[in-house]
């Protein structure tokens, strides 16, 4: 797939449109974590280098097509404004006249941070005059906001129809990251996923089987493979109802020719409480009143061995309840392993999923990983080979 970047634009003197994600979470007024925003500050800066007056579009909460206060783009604008560096002005609307004459008063080096979308019905419903009313601001439209990329809204999708459309730097970056991790990857390719469900990550299981070479299954959902093989996995969770779906999965796996790595120890617990009195024992021995909580070390060994094969590394979800010790340890040592082979060896690594972030963060390795994607629902639904609207739109062919 190709699509146009910044660099295939002329922005000079015209007015950007741009699509970002600031959802950020905020805590009695402030921004408690700056990670969106400071990840659109390079396609900010290009656009603004360029000669481009970048009018930042964006949504926040979900006030469902109505005017909430408290999710006013407003509140957060300072913070916007301190860490991109520039002066950021605020509209009292993203589109008629506020948006336009805000638009008009802009000057030079200022960015306009538009009123959140979402408080008009028409952007969730991608309304053509909605979209029309936005793109009406502006000259050029970019989307830096992959995060949002699959939802077929106004701003991600409907605009982009209507406007010279590119990539921002953010949503390259990523689309550049998932093509080398399943579009055209180096291979062998693996991929770990973990989590608590099988059924909420059908789809992906699915559609990995057929794209990688290795899979490891970890987390919860590990547990209802193993029962789907037989095995008593005592009180731990797992989706019974799910073992026929999971066998479907083995056995498309093995067609596929891909290799599935499932625990073969694992540690257990009478409780699931931070230190709780835990022991390793085989996959096929847990006892009746335990839970897994976590992947033994034999397990993560053979993790390591077929990464240390790897020239592709897929990543989504934790091996274990990494939240509380001692269950982090099969997350954190084949996490610092991935890093290393990252820095050191040239692996290709991609990770993605709010578990997986706090996961990797957690083992001190996020920054040596190749990349790490914030985008939740996206990148699920990318891994899952399914178009993304905002995506799709961008498509030059």
């Amino acid at each position: 797939m190709a699509w146009k970047t910044l660099d295939d634009l002329d922005m000079a003197g015209k007015v950007v449109l741009t699509r970002v994600d600031i959802n950020v979470p905020v805590e009695n007024g402030v921004v408690t974590d700056t990670t969106r925003i400071d990840r659109i500050k390079p396609t900010v800066d290009a656009i603004l280098a360029k000669g481009g007056k970048p009018v930042l579009m964006a949504h926040f909460g979900r006030p469902k097509g109505q005017v909430v206060p408290e999710m006013s783009l407003s509140l957060i604008a300072p913070t916007v404004a301190d860490r991109l560096g520039v002066p950021v002005k605020s509209a009292s609307d993203c589109i008629g006249a506020p948006a336009k004459e805000a638009v008009l008063a802009l000057g030079d080096g200022e960015v306009l941070l538009l009123e959140n979308t979402r408080f008009h019905a028409g952007e969730t419903k991608n309304d053509p005059m909605f979209a029309a009313s936005l793109a009406a601001l502006g000259e050029v439209y970019v989307n830096d906001a992959f995060s949002a990329a699959h939802r077929a809204h106004a701003s991600t999708e409907g605009i982009a129809r209507l406007l010279p459309a590119a990539a921002g730097r953010l949503m390259e970056a990523e689309l550049t990251a998932l093509e080398a991790a399943l579009g055209t990857p180096a291979r062998p390719v693996m991929a770990v996923v973990g989590g608590a469900k099988v059924s909420t990550k059908l789809d992906l299981l699915g559609n990995l089987v057929r794209k990688v070479d290795t899979l490891v299954i970890g987390g919860g959902m590990a547990n209802t493979f193993l029962a789907a093989q037989g095995v008593d996995v005592g009180k731990s969770l797992a989706e019974h109802d799910m073992t026929d779906t999971a066998r479907s999965i083995l056995a498309a796996a093995d067609e596929a020719a891909c290799e599935v790595i499932l625990p073969t120890d694992v540690v257990v617990a009478r409780e699931f409480a931070a230190n709780a009195p835990s022991e390793v024992v085989p996959a096929d021995a847990c006892p009746a009143d335990a839970m897994i909580l976590d992947a033994g070390p034999e397990t993560v060994a053979r993790m390591v061995n077929a990464m240390q094969s790897a020239r592709t590394l897929i990543w989504n979800g934790p091996m274990g309840a990494f939240e509380i010790p001692p269950f982090d340890k099969a997350t954190v040592a084949a996490a610092q392993e991935a890093g290393r082979l990252s820095s050191e060896a040239g692996l290709v690594s991609v990770a993605g999923g709010g578990d997986t972030v706090a996961a990797l963060n957690q083992a001190g390795v996020a920054d040596q990983f190749t990349y790490i994607s914030t985008a939740g629902g996206a990148f699920l639904e990318w891994m899952e080979g399914k178009t993304l609207p905002g995506v799709a739109v961008l498509d030059q062919d």
